[in-house]
């Protein structure tokens, strides 16, 4: 307890940096406005994994609240748009979707759209559903604009996010958002625990220095220096769900034309990542050491691989899952010491600025009450487990059963809330979402469509608008949809114009 009796936190420490540990610490600092000081240590000996390199819209929350100029960062990121993911040979080899960020269509009467939309397939000829998405459209294109709404109509705009550079991207946050937050250079040996009832006390560095704190957060990676190393909260595997376990990695030169989305192709044993930036690709495989080996994946994605190799590929080994607590005591970790959700749809970033977000809703006193803990782990297993069943469906629904890594998919036993999800959607169309999970209609609506799982029928209530007004609805969305992407730069422009990088600082 402080003077007075006073037991609020005055000194937050955070171990680790990278993209966890400074947006973690520019975030603090932002809300808590001076109320604590927050330090954080890092070591320069330490390297971070840096492949998270493709982001959800959510992150611009993030950019809105730290008062981060969206020109500037992409800038300095070397970054580039991202509208959506696209999906190749996932169903069945050969085949294409998108998961396309934003709404689609317009909702009519007391029904959203895909209803509508369900109905008119009846018609073989009737128009796809990416038709009637302004991000989809935007992405067949290869054309951006900022464009929140679409200008004299009801329909939403673009949706947007970014493809960067994560070492640049935590540089920037230090540079720019983490202003008061204290960097201590120097490596942890040891962390000290209070007798009486386990809290972290102070973390103690090679240096000899000792570093007090009363709430401490872990951004040190996979290895969970405080929550696993110190805490020993033990980890929950779903390898049993998501069976890949490795990635090699490996960056190579620009290619044209410079996409505005994320590629995600799908592999014998796996999957593998391209993604655009200004100054390189970002190339990854993804894979399942059971059914490959090292070599062949390393094989596989330089054979593969746009434009030229820059560096040769290194290994990333990981294990799908969450730690049994987030929260332990007075330490909250983020990042991938809270748990690793492989970036198939990009969660990596989001999930650190949702952890920060909830830790601000339930911040502590010293005394880390137990039921603020309890709350905070709960949401947490909540938003991890519904990212999980939303991963799970991509590998789940498929029709390849070409190699042993695919037959093997097949078989994947589905957690139950997505077998009742699938079942929802099969039996009429409808999409169900669990309270305030990350992924909304639309985000399941594509992939569903795009793995494959075709709905019975459609809702009743779209059947009482006569045909003639559907087919008119339908083609004045399009018609709309046309418009609006005719009106937007190409995506390569758009960069070029407002955020392009310097090139001497491409390097």
């Amino acid at each position: 307890m402080g003077e007075s009796g006073d037991t609020r936190i005055r000194n937050v420490v955070i171990v680790g940096g990278g993209t966890a540990g400074w947006m973690t610490a520019a975030l603090l600092s932002r809300a808590l406005g001076g109320q604590a000081q927050i330090r954080l240590v890092e070591s320069d000996e330490i390297g971070t994994v840096g492949v998270g390199e493709s982001t959800i819209p959510s992150i611009r929350l993030v950019n809105a609240f730290l008062g981060l100029d969206e020109d500037d960062l992409l800038r300095s990121v070397q970054g580039t748009i991202k509208l959506g993911i696209q999906f190749n040979d996932w169903h069945r080899i050969g085949e294409s979707y998108l998961h396309a960020f934003g709404d689609i269509g317009l909702p009519l009467g007391l029904l959203p759209f895909h209803p509508y939309w369900l109905r008119s397939r009846q018609d073989p000829a009737a128009a796809d559903l990416w038709a009637y998405s302004l991000n989809a459209r935007a992405i067949g294109a290869h054309r951006f604009a900022r464009m929140e709404r679409v200008d004299g109509t009801p329909l939403t705009g673009l949706r947007w996010a970014y493809h960067l550079d994560a070492g640049r991207y935590a540089r920037y946050l230090r540079q720019h958002a983490a202003q008061g937050v204290q960097r201590t250079e120097g490596k942890v040996v040891k962390v000290n625990l209070r007798a009486a009832d386990g809290f972290i006390e102070s973390v103690q560095l090679a240096s000899g220095e000792t570093i007090a704190g009363e709430l401490f957060i872990d951004c040190s990676g996979f290895r969970g220096l405080l929550i696993e190393e110190a805490l020993k909260t033990g980890y929950e595997d779903w390898r049993h769900w998501l069976p890949c376990d490795r990635a090699m990695v490996a960056p190579s030169s620009r290619v044209e034309p410079l996409r505005p989305f994320t590629q995600a192709n799908a592999r014998p044993a796996g999957w593998q990542w391209r993604i655009p930036l200004q100054h390189r690709s970002g190339n990854g495989h993804v894979y399942c050491s059971q059914f490959m080996g090292d070599d062949e994946a390393t094989a596989l994605l330089v054979g593969d691989i746009e434009g030229e190799l820059l560096e040769q590929p290194r290994l990333l080994r990981f294990t799908s899952g969450m730690r049994r607590q987030a929260w332990n005591r007075n330490c909250v970790a983020l990042g991938l010491a809270a748990g690793f959700m492989e970036p198939l749809e990009s969660t990596s970033i989001h999930l650190i600025q949702s952890g920060v977000q909830r830790l601000l809703t339930l911040f502590p006193d010293r005394q880390c009450d137990a039921a603020l803990v309890t709350e905070y782990n709960r949401q947490t297993r909540f938003e991890y487990e519904r990212i999980r069943d939303f991963l799970v469906l991509h590998y789940r629904a498929v029709e390849r059963r070409d190699t042993p890594f695919w037959q093997h998919c097949a078989q994947i036993a589905m957690p139950e809330p997505l077998e009742r999800k699938l079942a929802l959607f099969r039996s009429g169309g409808r999409i169900v979402r669990d309270a305030d999970e990350l992924f909304a209609e639309p985000a399941w609506l594509q992939v569903m469509l795009g793995q494959g799982i075709a709905p019975t029928g459609h809702h009743p209530l779209a059947d009482a608008l006569p045909q003639a007004q559907l087919e008119e609805f339908l083609s004045h969305i399009r018609t709309l949809l046309d418009r609006a992407v005719a009106g937007m730069p190409e995506h390569a422009q758009f960069i070029a114009r407002h955020c392009a990088a310097n090139t001497l600082e491409a390097v």
